[in-house]
């Protein structure tokens, strides 16, 4: 697959995210309330937790709501319970989606996922008709120009699994969800700074999707990606401009 295909996909999505960051406090809150819920307020103690709160810290969500957040989550405030909820579907040409949500009202949510695909163009499917195309990974994306050969070693040496080049010099780090946080500190001491570091769920098998398609998968995505209850949305779709 072209290497700046890949590339310009994972800059065009970065930067609609930046896009849209009014959203952005919302989901950050709704990951908090599930980590500290699922796996306790110390965060010392809950690598989950540690990395809601460094996408907090990196959205400017303020300190107080942080920790007002967590202890609505672990019971020593009144709050909303939200509970995660993967659905899977297809997009235009057969693309492959996989839509995370955190929500309080499950009807509601699968409701508004199912008019989504429906109406621009998609099928909401079945549990596990798609999850097998991706991998659930921790993934760091250097822009072209970072040093290879400096990249491989320092994540190699903290346990990463793979590393990939693209065509066009871009660098992509890949490990296992549990050694995110080793791969990302290391790579951060040896002042390498990737564009992007996240665990993410990384499609396998990309397909190229062009023209009026690629248009209308986009409209889809965008409207997915709008809905309230949404976190986050993985594809396998290579849209074209």
């Amino acid at each position: 697959m072209a290497g700046h295909s890949k590339w310009a996909n994972i800059q065009h999505r970065k930067g609609r995210q930046d896009e849209k960051r009014g959203k952005a406090w919302t989901r950050v809150i709704r990951e908090i309330m599930v980590a500290a819920r699922l796996g306790g307020g110390d965060a010392s103690a809950n690598p989950r937790l540690r990395l809601a709160i460094e996408k907090a810290k990196a959205v400017n969500l303020p300190v107080d709501t942080v920790k007002r957040n967590i202890d609505k989550a672990t019971g020593n405030l009144e709050g909303v319970s939200y509970e995660e909820i993967r659905y899977e579907g297809y997009g235009i040409g057969g693309a492959a989606v996989i839509v995370d949500c955190m929500t309080d009202n499950r009807v509601r949510t699968v409701a508004e996922v199912r008019h989504a695909f429906s109406k621009y163009g998609g099928n909401l499917g079945t549990e596990g008709s798609v999850a097998f195309q991706f991998k659930h990974c921790g993934q760091f994306v250097f822009a072209p120009g970072a040093s290879e050969d400096r990249v491989m070693e320092v994540a190699l040496d903290a346990g990463a699994e793979d590393v990939v080049t693209g065509e066009d010099g871009s660098i992509e780090v890949l490990s296992a969800p549990g050694d995110f946080e080793t791969v990302k500190n290391a790579l951060e001491a040896a002042g390498l700074k990737p564009e992007i570091a996240e665990v993410t769920m990384r499609a396998e098998n990309p397909i190229e999707v062009s023209g009026e398609d690629a248009v209308r998968m986009q409209k889809l995505l965008d409207v997915l990606e709008d809905l309230d209850d949404v976190q986050d949305v993985f594809h396998n779709a290579l849209i074209s401009e």
